[in-house]
């Protein structure tokens, strides 16, 4: 009797754990999102499979929108008619010949040339707190073994290697933290279709879902390729009760929110915007009311693309100040690099990369684990004032250097001003609520940094 009632009370505290975030999306949205997301502020996205193989997409200088420069996409853009077809038809039979299938990429897809803790320790020189890479992008193959995929993954074809699992670990040695885009869709999944879907859902998508996440143990999961079929059809709030309840993440693991058509910007984790756009909606003015993560890439693609030029690149200072205003506005910044089909991170990328962490190295105190001042000025095209808090202090952030006297209004009598990477003292003033700080007499000697100086304003937000 005694073993009874004591089996009766592990079955219903299991279900009572179970139950804590029902299947619905008023019970999963008050799941808060982990706190170690909205302090990392920075991470890095990439994008590798075998459209790293062909590494073509038109760019800006065809005149084609943002949407249209996605390399990673060239299966599908070769495939099916648009108005951009010609550019892959024509890139293609041209390099490739008109009887080369997509399929055939995949003896070139070789990552002889992939080190992983090589690839780490430059996210970690970065000054990047997490990495994201697409484990399945919409082609369906995968970068880890999966019972899933057969003979369409790393392991049985290409690399004859578990690249996900490889970088991850290196990763994850490095003090990072891990996470893996998962595309919902699949081009030509032969049950990838209107009358069959409920099959892929419950056949193939869900059970590689929680493969990769019971396997690998990620810390973020990436959904992406919701937009064909609204979130009850892909029974993503089922697959998500599973994730919070039962999974061994279920209590640090961040989400986002691409899980149904109806869903981005309103059902998930943190909310995501990408090149600046919520689908065709311009991002740059929303307010967001839970966290939220830009993502793009340091060009057009997001994919390696061969056939962007460094002009096409934004510059170092571009993105340091892409991610100041992000975290600013109280995001994340989600950089993008393109691997190449042997392994490498293309080393325009990684000089992007590097000078990043550079600038991180001085002013990371006022990036990482801060949060948005709301009393700060609406960021705007012409901002180069901006404003990050933690604890008790305020961060300013100015990304064009002045001699003249800098104000800061809405703040209490401050215990000192800092300028990071500065040795010499701050002169400054306060009366009435306003803060007049004087920017020291700087040389090329004592630039602590370049593309933008941080002020440190202490206990003025007591």
């Amino acid at each position: 009797m005694r073993r009874a009632i004591s089996s009766l009370l592990v079955l219903l505290t299991s279900a009572a754990l179970y139950a804590q975030y029902g299947a619905d999306w008023e019970s999963l949205d008050s799941r808060p999102v982990p706190a170690w997301f909205e302090d990392a502020k920075f991470g890095i996205f990439i994008h590798w499979g075998l459209y790293s193989v062909p590494a073509y997409s038109p760019t800006a200088r065809d005149g084609v929108s943002v949407y249209q420069r996605y390399a990673e996409w060239y299966w599908r853009r070769w495939n099916e008619k648009s108005d951009i077809q010609h550019f892959f038809t024509d890139f293609h039979n041209r390099v490739y010949g008109p009887g080369f299938k997509y399929q055939d990429f995949v003896h070139y897809f070789k990552a002889e040339m992939f080190n992983p803790s090589d690839w780490a320790e430059i996210f970690r020189r970065a000054g990047a707190k997490y990495v994201v890479l697409t484990s399945k992008h919409h082609e369906g193959f995968t970068l880890w073994p999966s019972k899933y995929s057969w003979n369409w993954n790393a392991m049985d074809a290409g690399p004859h290697r578990d690249l996900l699992g490889d970088l991850t670990k290196e990763v994850k040695d490095k003090g990072l933290k891990m996470g893996y885009y998962y595309s919902l869709l699949e081009w030509y999944h032969p049950l990838y279709k209107r009358e069959t879907i409920e099959q892929y859902v419950d056949q193939h998508m869900i059970p590689q879902m929680k493969e990769l996440v019971t396997n690998y143990k990620p810390d973020l999961l990436w959904t992406d390729g919701e937009w064909d079929y609204p979130s009850e059809v892909l029974k993503s709030t089922q697959f998500l009760q599973w994730l919070f309840n039962v999974s061994p993440v279920k209590e640090t693991i961040a989400i986002n929110d691409r899980w149904g058509k109806e869903t981005r910007s309103r059902h998930g984790g943190y909310f995501t915007t990408e090149y600046d756009l919520v689908h065709d909606g311009d991002a740059t003015a929303m307010k967001f009311e839970r966290p939220w993560e830009e993502c793009r890439g340091m060009a057009g693609s997001f994919g390696y693309n061969r056939n962007e030029m460094p002009e096409d690149y934004s510059t170092s200072e571009e993105l340091v100040h892409i991610l100041i205003n992000k975290v600013a506005r109280g995001g994340n910044l989600l950089l993008n690099i393109g691997p190449t089909a042997d392994g490498r991170i293309p080393e325009i990328m990684q000089q992007r990369l590097l000078d990043m962490g550079r600038w991180l190295e001085v002013n990371g105190e006022a990036v990482y684990g801060t949060r948005k001042w709301d009393e700060a000025p609406a960021v705007t095209p012409e901002t180069t004032h901006y404003f990050t808090r933690k604890g008790n202090d305020l961060f300013l952030i100015v990304t064009k250097w002045q001699d003249k006297p800098l104000t800061v209004n809405g703040v209490k009598n401050p215990e000192g001003v800092e300028m990071q990477g500065y040795s010499g003292k701050i002169k400054y003033s306060y009366s009435g609520g306003r803060l007049t700080i004087n920017p020291p007499p700087i040389t090329p000697a004592t630039m602590p940094c370049s593309y933008a100086w941080v002020f440190r304003i202490k206990g003025c937000l007591k």
